[in-house]
C-alpha cells in the first residue's frame, strides 16, 4: 500500500512540475536564436525556447492561419507589419513599460515605433538591421561618398547596381527628393519616378552590368571591372577583408536600411516570456554573440564593444553614430506604388 501511495505522490509531483514549466514559442529567421544564447536564457530563466524558422511571407501565413495564435514572439521585418496588422490584426501592441528602452539605439527604436504604428499604437521593437549603400574601390574612385556617383560620367563602364526598387529609392534621394515622404501622394511619387527614369536612362552607358547575383557583383569588383556599385554592407566588408582599397561606403544621402523586429502575436500564451527574451537579446553582451556569428548589427546600445575584433572594425569604420542616425529606414510601401515602380523599371530596362 505504501508503495502505491509513493508512486501516486511521485506522479503528482511530476505533473505539477510539468505544469509549472514555461515555454517560449519563437517564430524567427534562421540564425536569429543561436544555441549559445538559447541555452543561456534557459539557464537564467528556466524557460524553454522552442524555435521555428521562417521568413516574412511564412510568418504572415502561419499567423493568419491561426489568427495570431501558436507563437509567443515573431520577428517580421518592420515594413511588413503595419499593413498586415491593419488588415488581419495578427499582433498585439507593445507594452513599452515592459521593454528596457535604455538597451536600444534610440534612433532605431523610434523608427520602428513610427513605422509600425496602427491606430496610435506601435506593434514592434527593433532587433537587427542592415543597409544598402555603395561599394567603392578607392584606388579607382577616390572620394566617392554619394549615390550620384552612379550617374558620374568619369566612371563610364565601371558602374553596377541592381535594377530594383532600392536603386529607384537611392536615386530619389540623390536627386533631392524624399521618396518616403511622397508615399502618401501618388501623383508626386510618379513625377519623381519620371525624373529618376530620365536620369538612369541617360546614364545607361556608364553601367557595366545590372547585377542580379551578389557573387557575380563581388567578382566584378575583385577583377577591377567595376569601380562603384550599389550593394549591401556585408558584401563591401567581405571585399575589404581581401583588398583594403575596396569597402562599403554609407552615402551622404543616407544608406537605405532594413530592420527585423520583435512583435508579439495577438494570441500569444506566454507574453511575459516574450518580453524577457526581447530584453535578454538586447543586452549588449548577448547581442554581440549574435553579431559576431552573423556579421549583422543589432539595435543594442553598446553591443559593439563586445563584438569580435574583425567584425567590430567593420561597424566602427562604416557606421559611426552620425551615419547610423542618417540611415533611411524603409517604411511600409503601398502596393499601388510598387506597381508604379515596376513600370518604371521595365521602361529603364527596355531603353536603348
Amino acid at each position: 500500500m505504501r508503495k502505491v501511495l509513493l508512486l501516486l505522490l511521485l506522479a503528482l509531483v511530476a505533473v505539477s512540475t510539468a505544469a509549472q514549466a514555461e515555454t517560449l514559442k519563437l517564430l524567427t529567421w534562421k540564425g536569429y536564436a543561436p544555441k549559445e544564447l538559447v541555452d543561456k536564457f534557459q539557464a537564467e530563466t528556466g524557460i524553454t525556447v522552442e524555435v521555428t524558422y521562417s521568413n516574412n511571407e511564412e510568418m504572415i501565413a502561419k499567423l493568419r492561419a491561426t489568427r495570431g495564435a501558436g507563437f509567443d514572439l515573431a520577428q517580421p521585418s518592420q515594413d511588413r507589419i503595419s499593413s498586415v496588422q491593419a488588415e488581419f490584426g495578427l499582433y498585439q501592441p507593445v507594452d513599452f513599460a515592459k521593454v528596457q528602452a535604455d538597451l536600444f539605439i534610440p534612433s532605431m527604436l523610434e523608427a520602428v515605433k513610427k513605422n509600425t504604428l496602427v491606430d496610435g499604437k506601435s506593434y514592434a521593437v527593433p532587433f537587427c538591421w542592415g543597409t544598402s549603400g555603395l561599394i567603392v574601390n578607392a584606388d579607382k574612385a577616390a572620394g566617392v561618398d554619394s549615390f550620384k556617383a552612379l550617374l558620374d560620367p568619369q566612371f563610364q563602364g565601371r558602374v553596377s547596381y541592381r535594377l530594383k526598387r532600392p536603386t529607384l529609392i537611392a536615386m530619389g534621394f540623390a536627386l533631392g527628393y524624399d521618396p518616403f515622404a511622397l508615399y502618401s501622394d501618388p501623383a508626386a511619387y510618379q513625377a519623381m519616378l519620371d525624373k529618376i527614369a530620365e536620369a538612369l536612362i541617360a546614364a545607361k552607358p556608364l553601367v557595366k552590368n545590372y547585377w542580379a547575383n551578389g557573387d557575380a557583383l563581388l567578382e566584378s569588383m575583385r577583377s577591377g571591372e567595376v569601380f562603384v556599385a550599389m550593394a549591401w554592407d556585408n558584401g563591401g566588408w567581405k571585399l575589404h577583408a581581401e583588398n583594403p582599397a575596396i569597402d562599403f561606403v554609407a552615402p551622404k544621402e543616407g544608406a537605405l536600411g532594413w530592420i527585423d523586429t520583435f512583435a508579439i502575436p495577438a494570441k500569444a500564451e506566454n507574453v511575459a516570456a516574450a518580453y524577457k527574451w526581447i530584453n535578454f537579446m538586447l543586452r549588449p553582451e548577448n547581442a554581440a554573440v549574435f553579431t559576431s556569428a552573423e556579421n549583422t548589427p543589432t539595435a543594442s546600445q553598446g553591443a559593439n564593444a563586445h563584438v569580435v575584433a574583425d567584425v567590430r572594425a567593420n561597424f566602427e569604420r562604416s557606421f559611426p553614430q552620425a551615419t547610423i542616425d542618417n540611415i533611411k529606414w524603409y517604411p511600409p510601401v503601398p502596393a499601388s506604388l510598387e506597381a508604379m515602380e515596376g513600370k518604371v523599371l521595365d521602361k529603364i530596362k527596355a531603353a536603348n
